[in-house]
């Protein structure tokens, strides 16, 4: 069963959608690497956390293998690329609620070892709780 394509795209997507229809500003944690375009500047510690909402992007796109679209950073319009590797999580700027990813390589194939999202998710309560975990998590929203 190697060919599945990796669950963590769909999880993506679907806390984007949650976040906007929720009205909450959806962030992406990223882990910069040779493949990820976004300015360098503003990196961190090797990350950088991108407002992905609606609002302030132009063109957003998220695929199976990519987070695509341009933003203005410091008054400047920049191309922004974020390889499905690089992508350590997702939140809700306004609560904290989200999901963080495993990390992996940048050329990392899928194998049976990455179980199933409910195995390895756990509930996060904040946001400072959600950057320091390492561990993919999912917080159940009713």
């Amino acid at each position: 069963m190697s060919d599945l394509i990796p669950t963590k795209p769909y999880m993506l997507r679907a806390l984007h959608e949650w976040c906007v229809d929720n009205n909450l500003t959806p962030h992406l944690i990223v882990a910069v690497n040779g493949q990820t375009r976004v300015p360098m500047a503003y990196v961190k510690n090797g990350e950088i956390v991108l407002n992905i909402n609606y609002g302030a992007t132009k063109d957003l796109h998220i695929d199976n293998d990519s987070v695509v679209f341009s933003a203005r950073f410091g008054g400047v319009s920049q191309n922004i690329y974020v390889p499905m590797s690089a992508v350590r999580g997702i939140f809700a700027r306004e609560n904290g609620q989200g999901m963080f990813f495993e990390a992996e390589s940048e050329h990392q194939d899928v194998d049976a070892s990455e179980g199933d999202v409910e195995e390895n998710a756990k509930p996060i309560e904040n946001k400072e709780e959600l950057i320091k975990s390492k561990k993919p998590v999912l917080k159940i929203v009713k």
